[in-house]
């Protein structure tokens, strides 16, 4: 797993969001840009972190981000968590894998003794030429948004 590092430059991408829109790397030039990656839409880890960065969603635009939540899940995963919860952000439903190998975060993981292949939960800034700042490798899901700021 080669996970991109700061001053790469994110490699463009295209995919769908929760709604079937197609979303690039492109549609966010000259932007800053967070990208959060969690393993599966709906699960307790990932819905305190989600949640968390939609409570604070107004002080990251106030700083001039937008934000980006990327998974394995499909349209309709995606779809029933951003609206069960509200986040006034875009799921990417990311089934190809084409983001998550554009940032580099899938791989080996360890959970309870066994070992598999899955994303791993991290979190990019990208500043408005589609270069790296800041790689978040420990996110702590229920403070995420104070860890990026």
């Amino acid at each position: 797993m080669n996970t991109l590092k700061v001053g790469d430059k994110v490699p463009d991408f295209t995919t769908t969001d929760q709604d079937g829109n197609a979303v690039s790397l492109s549609d966010f030039a000259g932007k800053k840009l967070i990208v959060f990656f969690y393993p599966k839409a709906s699960t307790p880890g990932c819905t305190a972190e989600a949640c968390n960065l939609r409570d604070n969603y107004k002080a990251l635009q106030d700083q001039g981000y937008s934000l980006l939540g990327v998974s394995a899940d499909s349209e309709k995963r995606q779809k029933n968590f951003a609206t069960k919860y509200e986040f006034p952000f875009q799921l990417l439903a990311d089934e190809d894998h084409s983001v998550i190998n554009a940032f580099g975060v899938w791989g080996l993981k360890k959970f309870m003794g066994k070992e598999y292949d899955g994303i791993h939960r991290k979190t990019f800034k990208v500043d408005e030429q589609g270069i790296v700042t800041e790689v978040r490798h420990q996110v702590k899901t229920k403070l995420h948004a104070a860890q990026p700021l």
